[in-house]
């Protein structure tokens, strides 16, 4: 689905990261970890096409990104969901408005009707929420509704950029129960974090793979959880 061979990037003048490859099968979940720093942000962006690849190939649904103009990487880009580390919402906007937005954007908000709407808020627990605006939100519900906002086009992947770094332990555990969910109806997922101790709580729900950065290339860091 996202093949990564022999990927370099480089940024103002330096190389972030060195000869990477890697792929995330259907159906697989994986972790990324790293210090800060490493790249973990670098390489997402790379697995979802917003970066390009200064050497080697990326290929997204079998498809090279250097073979993409504008519109191909944009249906591309509603095949994988994307939960960013900054959480971005428009102020102004009730909650059920921004996590639909993506189907609004793209045509797509008549077809799906409220009741899809209504049933994805429901499953991270914001249905009571679906007026507020983003900032009347905890840090546990905004990361709620950027997790519901990166699935409502029901992507093939999803990405999630340190979806529990701003939230206590109990969220984080709330956040991966969602995410597991998720790679039991088939999706894809690739969690970036620095966070050890939530991979370790990985163990009793999923099998996933460990993926280091270190010295700009990614390392397998130990066999199945």
């Amino acid at each position: 689905m996202i093949e990564l061979e022999n990927v370099a990037y480089s940024y103002g003048g330096g190389e972030l990261l060195s000869d990477i490859s890697v792929k995330l099968a259907p159906g697989s979940f994986h972790f990324l970890t790293g210090p800060s720093g490493a790249g973990k942000t670098t390489l997402l962006k790379l697995c979802y096409g917003a970066l390009l690849p200064t050497a080697g190939h990326v290929r997204l649904f079998e498809a090279d990104v250097r073979g993409l103009n504008r519109d191909d990487v944009a249906l591309i880009r509603r095949r994988i969901g994307v939960v960013h580390q900054d959480v971005q919402f428009l102020d102004h906007l009730p909650v059920a408005d921004n996590i639909a937005l993506p189907l609004t954007v793209s045509g797509r908000h008549a077809e799906a009707g409220g009741s899809d709407l209504n049933e994805l808020m429901g499953w991270v627990g914001l249905q009571d929420r679906a007026a507020a605006l983003p900032p009347e939100l905890s840090g546990g519900e905004r990361q709620r509704a950027a997790l519901a906002r990166a699935v409502i086009m029901s992507p093939e992947v999803v990405l999630a950029d340190e979806p529990t770094g701003n939230v206590d332990w109990d969220m984080s555990q709330r956040l991966l129960t969602l995410l597991v969910e998720l790679n039991r109806m088939g999706k894809t997922v690739l969690i970036a974090t620095h966070d050890l101790s939530l991979i370790r709580a990985a163990k009793a729900q999923v099998q996933a793979r460990v993926l280091r950065i270190a010295n700009r290339r990614v390392q397998l860091a130990g066999a199945d959880l």
